[in-house]
């Protein structure tokens, strides 16, 4: 693989720090040639994304707001006049209280389904718009999205009903952009040792139970998460639209733990 994405540009939302499934996409990316721009919310995550951003060679950082409309408005206004147009956005971006991600679903609050519906879901339907009028010449928006979104899993709760949400919203965008030779895709790639999975109460079970319960008896890498993206990215997924891509070592593919498991 050479320069794959080589004359691409686009922005990566969601970066926390080196560990972060967005910063695996962004260094997949980068190493095939991407130019990238990042966005971050806040001083704090700005100082933590800035000299990552600076590894990959790029100095186009935003300080963006989901929740605020005002805030999305100028971060793509700075796009547009920096760039004119862009080829692909990453969307790794999610949020919950971490006190409703233990106990029983039925006992999330009002406010934090609101809450994480409109952060998790509806900040991808919002910059998928502001994304599809810069790309001119069609381009490709990816999220990232969880098996709890259709098989319970501990103390997911409220996120595996968002990320249900997300994949439906995957394919309706996907139909609405197709026109515009916009592919819209989510990648699926299973529990990671991440900032944003340590929230989730168990984390450290669930790992653990998929990494030896999975066909090949691992948890996903960044790299291979990605390369995916990579895929998705590149004029070689030019006619892939509207999936879910599991990049989970073939978890999603299990009924019951494995036979030494039992």
């Amino acid at each position: 693989m050479a320069d794959l994405m080589k004359g691409k540009r686009g922005l990566v939302m969601g970066v926390a720090n080196d560990h972060s499934i967005a910063w695996g996409i962004a260094s997949a990316l980068a190493s095939e040639g991407a130019e990238l721009a990042f966005s971050y919310q806040g001083e704090a995550f700005g100082k933590r994304v800035a000299p990552l951003a600076a590894s990959v060679g790029s100095d186009f950082l935003l300080d963006v707001d989901v929740t605020n409309e005002e805030s999305l408005d100028a971060a793509f206004a700075g796009i547009k006049e920096r760039w004119g147009r862009i080829d692909f956005l990453i969307h790794a971006i999610a949020y919950s209280d971490k006190n409703e991600l233990a106990g029983r679903f039925a006992d999330t609050s009002r406010g934090n389904f609101l809450n994480s519906m409109n952060i998790s879901v509806f900040s991808f339907i919002d910059v998928a718009r502001r994304a599809a009028d810069l790309m001119t010449e069609g381009g490709s928006l990816i999220t990232l999205t969880y098996g709890g979104s259709h098989r319970v899993t501990p103390y997911y709760n409220v996120m595996g009903v968002a990320k249900a949400a997300l994949e439906s919203s995957v394919i309706y965008l996907a139909n609405d952009l197709g026109p515009q030779g916009i592919r819209v895709n989510a990648i699926s790639p299973g529990p990671m040792k991440t900032l944003a999975g340590s929230a989730i109460g168990g984390a450290r079970k669930t790992f653990r139970h998929t990494e030896a319960n999975s066909p090949m008896r691992q948890n996903a890498t960044l790299e291979a998460v990605g390369g995916t993206a990579v895929w998705l990215c590149s004029d070689y997924g030019a006619c892939s639209t509207g999936d879910v891509v599991y990049v989970d070592c073939g978890y999603h593919v299990i009924g019951m733990p494995q036979p030494e498991n039992l």
